[in-house]
């Protein structure tokens, strides 16, 4: 998941890293207001809140040093459309003077299965184009087990500064710990300046890894709110994995894989899914049923088809679910094509003919006839 610039620096602000004084509008605040209320006075920067980058060459960040360009500055970046997004915030920050721009981040990296700390003295909208062009970049690889080290802190500020920095080492500190505290898989901070002998993040890029959200509610997050749909909510609460399609057929089984190899087989017989959808293994009655009641009221498909190949998920507990499904959601039993097989076939399979639905056994069978076939 992406944060907004102003999100990921209330991290920085929890873990101890400093940032510039500053506030967020939406269309329509009082800005001028806002100004007094927060004790700040102009020149301001205003930067547009875009869950992309690239928003600094296109016009998304400006000064105002005045009420009139306050105003009017707000009013361009409010209406600048990047990649087919216009903000719904802009945050504005007190103007920081400074001489040096520094570039730095830390970011999961599977090839290395470490923590890559990445960092340049020449930061800015520029520090892509520098590595490119083998300008210097130092890396360092920190295995996870052993966690970033003094050694590591040291070698950071020498390269960055010239010299062992102890106001520098703790920022790099703080930095490494909020990413793993945070489960982030990647914080950056681009540019990273000095002011008055402390770091100053005077922006920040942030990706949270989704699949730590049993340990941190991101439910308050720009990205949450704004982008997910009911449905793609229900999936993170009851655990399944789910992605609309455009499509008819709804597909639904357990295991990654085997969904996967469904959509292939209900388009090679002339099928459109209408979703992607992983109930995960040792799935309970109630999460079947929540699956269903997701696809039955959020695409509204023609046909749901469930392919359903039992390890550790029981025959019985789909069998329930999908009963359950039925008499509360509504669902016509007209819509089903069930294949089940796998533990306890036998007992899911006769709790599903005693409530009238046809069961397969054969894989595909059941996708010739989800598709219309014989």
């Amino acid at each position: 998941m992406f944060l907004l610039e102003y999100e990921g620096k209330e991290l920085f602000k929890r873990h101890g890293i400093k940032v510039p004084k500053g506030f967020t509008i939406s269309k329509g605040d009082d800005i001028t207001q806002k100004l007094k209320e927060n004790n700040m006075d102009l020149p301001v920067v205003l930067k547009g809140q875009y869950l992309m980058g690239g928003r600094g060459k296109a016009g998304a960040v400006k000064i105002a040093r005045s009420e009139d360009e306050l105003r009017e500055k707000s009013e361009e970046i409010f209406n600048l459309e990047i990649k087919g997004a216009k903000p719904e915030y802009i945050l504005v920050e007190e103007f920081v003077e400074h001489d040096i721009e520094l570039y730095i981040s830390i970011l999961v990296s599977k090839a290395s299965k470490s923590l890559t700390l990445l960092a340049s003295r020449h930061g800015g909208v520029d520090v892509e184009e520098i590595a490119k062009s083998g300008g210097e970049i130092m890396k360092l690889e920190i295995d996870p087990v052993g966690g970033l080290s003094n050694f590591h802190a040291i070698t950071v500020s020498k390269f960055l500064l010239g010299k062992i920095d102890k106001n520098f080492m703790t920022f790099v500190k703080n930095l490494y710990k909020l990413v793993v505290e945070e489960d982030l898989l990647l914080a950056e901070i681009n540019p990273l300046t000095i002011k008055d002998g402390e770091p100053l993040a005077l922006d920040s890029k942030i990706i949270v890894d989704d699949n730590s959200e049993f340990r941190h509610d991101l439910t308050g997050f720009y990205e949450y709110k704004r982008f997910l749909t009911w449905g793609e909510k229900q999936a993170r609460e009851y655990g399944f994995a789910y992605v609309p399609l455009k499509g008819d057929i709804a597909v639904i089984g357990n295991g990654a894989g085997l969904v996967m190899a469904t959509l292939d087989l209900v388009k090679y017989y002339g099928g459109e899914p209408a979703c992607f959808l992983d109930v995960g293994g040792g799935a309970s009655s109630e999460r079947i049923a929540k699956a269903l009641e997701v696809v039955y009221k959020e695409i509204s498909p023609k046909k749901i088809f469930i392919n359903i190949f039992a390890g550790i998920t029981r025959c019985d507990e789909v069998a329930k679910g999908i009963v359950e499904a039925v008499s509360k959601v509504g669902i016509p039993k007209e819509m089903f094509v069930i294949r089940l097989t796998g533990t306890l076939e036998d007992v899911g399979e006769e709790i599903l003919r005693r409530e009238g639905f046809t069961v397969y056994k054969d894989m595909d069978e059941a996708a010739k006839k989800v598709v219309g076939g014989d």
